[in-house]
């Protein structure tokens, strides 16, 4: 397994996280209603734990959840699954969305340093830890005058040693880089994927260059697109947060385009879209730490698998540029 240092921390994880948003099950957002939900439909915890042992017996050692996920029901899983397992792995999870537990709810959303201290201790609960090893800011645009009491409330923690590290999770460079001022922020969560936009990318890789942040990219598979196992005819069950999306039209169906011409490229030296897309990221920029979801040991077993080829190789890369630029200049 391919290894990263986690930004300006002492922390060395691997190159490939596991996102543990999928194995929280369905869950709702009270402040989007005319969402069916922000999960992933129904998850068999049992089989999510046998992935994420798998995982660690592959090398994997980067977990990242969230309170929201499945409102705290996938911190409850993931801390299961590494009762007994705790040496050596490195715990991320978030922060910011205010929930209910018992109704599966997100039903509003905090940066209050009180809510922060409590917040932390459900997450440390749930967890079954005593340190959370990454605790990221999960509202990206929350705004950037409340940035320093933030700050303090995690710089709290840290001294209190409920918290080793913190970050941000946010697209917006400017936000990455006023967090990045706090003496132990380590990390920007951040989109990252073969679609993602160069500009925005490259600024808010730039910013982890400056301050030394680690890159840590959710989306890498763009929500199942560049696994290349489903197609313009593709449904999901109501508690899946993609049903109702029209694959045949609108955005959907362009990038649907977009991953057929670069279908070939990705899956280049015997890798799956899937891997070459993982391998894409990786060639993209040193610091960057794709953490794909998963619900399965298949799924877990052929994303870890990427990590046996490597980076894409530089050609491979410019490739897949010229094509989507070429598309994106068509549209």
């Amino acid at each position: 397994m391919l290894e990263r240092r986690l930004g300006r921390s002492d922390l060395k994880v691997s190159a490939l996280g596991m996102g543990c948003w999928a194995i929280g099950g369905p869950m709702h957002d009270l402040r989007y209603p005319e969402t069916n939900s922000t999960g992933w439909g129904q998850v068999d915890d049992a089989e999510s734990i046998r992935a994420i042992h798998r995982a660690l017996a592959l090398g994997v050692n980067f977990f990242d959840t969230a309170n929201a996920y499945g409102c705290g029901h996938s911190e409850r899983v993931l801390g299961r699954a590494l009762q007994g397992r705790r040496a050596g792995v490195v715990i991320a999870t978030k922060f910011g969305k205010v929930i209910d537990e018992e109704q599966r709810l997100i039903v509003d959303r905090s940066a209050d340093p009180a809510y922060i201290r409590r917040t932390c201790e459900d997450s440390l609960r749930r967890l079954g830890v005593e340190t959370i090893d990454l605790f990221q800011f999960h509202e990206s645009d929350w705004p950037l005058e409340d940035v320093p009491r933030i700050l303090e409330a995690l710089e709290a923690l840290v001294e209190a040693g409920k918290i080793r590290w913190y970050g941000w999770s946010t697209d917006d460079p400017e936000r990455a880089a006023a967090f990045a001022a706090g003496p132990h922020c380590a990390a920007v969560q951040h989109t990252l994927n073969v679609f993602s936009p160069d500009e925005r990318i490259a600024s808010l890789l730039a910013v982890c260059e400056a301050h030394d942040l680690a890159s840590v990219n959710r989306g890498p598979l763009a929500m199942g697109i560049l696994t290349g196992k489903f197609d313009s005819g593709a449904t999901f069950p109501e508690d899946d947060l993609r049903h109702g999306w029209d694959f045949r039209s609108g955005r959907f169906a362009a990038l649907l385009e977009q991953f057929a011409a670069v279908r070939e490229a990705l899956a280049s030296g015997g890798r799956t879209p899937a891997q070459g897309a993982l391998a894409w990221i990786w060639a993209r920029h040193p610091r960057a730490i794709p953490i794909p979801g998963f619900k399965t040991r298949c799924q877990v077993e052929e994303n870890v698998a990427a990590a046996e080829f490597g980076p894409l190789e530089a050609e491979r890369v410019a490739e897949i540029d010229r094509i989507l630029a070429e598309i994106n200049k068509v549209n």
